[in-house]
C-alpha cells in the first residue's frame, strides 16, 4: 500500500521558515500503531491524517463545502489539538482536491474546525479558546527555563509572561530539568514589533522547541487581547525558523491567519506486514 505524503510549511510565506508538517491523507483509517510510527518516522512536530470518512456519530457535516476527520501525531503521542497541522491540511486540500473550494472543514478531537482561504492566498484557521486560570508559577519549571516570571497561568499549557521579547527570545532552557506537563509551556511577552511573541517547549510530547505553534495562540490571543484591550494582534513564534501570525479574538474562537508554503510532495510504501 502507497500512501501519499506532503511537507507544508505553515504561517510563513518564505522558504525553510514556519512549522513544517506532515499531511498524509488516507482512504480510511489505519490502526493507531501504524500512524504512530509513520509520525515516527516522519520526526516532524505533528503529522496530520486525514479521511473523507466522518464518524458515524457526528451527524452530517457544518456545510455544503468540504468535510474530513483529522488527526493529528506527534512523534511520541496523538494531541487533541495542532493548528499549524490544521492549516497545512487545509491548503493541500484546497490546492490538490478542491481547488474550487474557499472553506474545508475537519472533524477533530477538539471538535468541528474550520479553515477559509482568502482572496490573497492567506489561510483563517478557526479554533475554540483555549481558557487559561492565572496561577503561580511553577519554581521547577521557572529554574529549568531560566526566566523571571512577571505572570503564570495554567491551561493546555503552562504559560509564563516574562517583561521583554528579548528575555524570550535569547532563553536558553534546560529540556531535561522540565517538570511533567500535561502537554508544554509557553514563554511569552509584549513583542517590540508585533503585539506579543512566544517559543513553546513540548519535551514530554516528543516536541523540544516548537517552531510555530497555533494551538498555543489559541491560549495566548484571549491572554494578550485582554492585556492591550484589543482583538486584532499580530504575533510572532521567535523560534530558529520562525514564524508570524496575524489573530482575531471573536467571542470563544480565535482565528489564526498565516500563509502555507510547500516543501515536498512524495509517496510512502508500506510494510507488507500492514
Amino acid at each position: 500500500m502507497e500512501v501519499l505524503l506532503h511537507q507544508i510549511d505553515a504561517f510563513t510565506d518564505a522558504p525553510f521558515s514556519g512549522n513544517p508538517a506532515a499531511v498524509m491523507p488516507l482512504p480510511s483509517w489505519l490502526p493507531d500503531a501504524l500512524l504512530q510510527q509513520l509520525a515516527e518516522e516522519n520526526n516532524l512536530a505533528e503529522t496530520a491524517f486525514y479521511t473523507p470518512e466522518l464518524p458515524a456519530d457526528v451527524g452530517p457535516p457544518p456545510g455544503d463545502w468540504p468535510a474530513f476527520h483529522l488527526r493529528w501525531f506527534t512523534p511520541r503521542v496523538e494531541v487533541e489539538m495542532c493548528g499549524h497541522a490544521t492549516l497545512a491540511s487545509a491548503a493541500q486540500i484546497l490546492t490538490d482536491i478542491q481547488p474550487g473550494a474557499d472553506r474545508v472543514s475537519f472533524y477533530t478531537h477538539s471538535g468541528w474546525l474550520h479553515v477559509d482561504r482568502t482572496d490573497d492566498d492567506e489561510y483563517v484557521l478557526d479554533l475554540p479558546v483555549v481558557p487559561s486560570i492565572e496561577t503561580d508559577p511553577d519554581p521547577v519549571l521557572v529554574a529549568a527555563l531560566g526566566v523571571r516570571p512577571v505572570r503564570a497561568y495554567t491551561g493546555a499549557d503552562a504559560v509564563i509572561v516574562v517583561a521583554t521579547e528579548q528575555e524570550v527570545r535569547t532563553l536558553r532552557p534546560a529540556l531535561d530539568r522540565f517538570p511533567p506537563l500535561p502537554r508544554g509551556a509557553v514563554v511569552t511577552a509584549r513583542g517590540d514589533e508585533v503585539d506579543f511573541v512566544s517559543r513553546f517547549f513540548g519535551p514530554g510530547v516528543g516536541v523540544p522547541e516548537d517552531p510555530v505553534t497555533g494551538s498555543a495562540h489559541a491560549q495566548l490571543v484571549p491572554l494578550w487581547s485582554r492585556e492591550l484591550g484589543r482583538n486584532l494582534l499580530t504575533a510572532r513564534q521567535l523560534s530558529r525558523r520562525g514564524g508570524s501570525l496575524r489573530t482575531e479574538l471573536i467571542g470563544d474562537r480565535v482565528l489564526l491567519i498565516g500563509r502555507c508554503r510547500r516543501y515536498l510532495d512524495g509517496v510512502v510504501t508500506l510494510p507488507d506486514e500492514w
